[in-house]
């Protein structure tokens, strides 16, 4: 079987400050980059998967408490500007 070739680029985005710091806690957890966790995410999400097993969900609700972040995924939505 051939290898895949994979091509990293690096790139700023923004991202609301307590999801990034959920983000790194989870990243640290697993001994991963967070570039590494947010390709996994988004690898998974992409195939219809939930990237986190049990225990890794239970500490994501442990940071998002410790840091405060009550956002949900209907937050991300695109709102009307008129």
């Amino acid at each position: 079987m051939a290898e895949k070739r994979i091509e990293r680029v690096q790139t700023g985005v923004r991202i609301e400050k307590r999801i990034l710091k959920v983000l790194k806690a989870v990243a640290a957890q697993h001994e991963i980059s967070l570039g590494d966790l947010l390709e996994g995410i988004l690898l998974h999400s992409l195939e219809g998967k939930s990237p986190f097993d049990a225990e890794t969900l239970a500490f994501i609700e442990k940071m998002r408490s410790a840091y405060g972040l009550e956002l949900t995924s209907a937050d991300s939505q695109p709102r009307d500007e008129g």
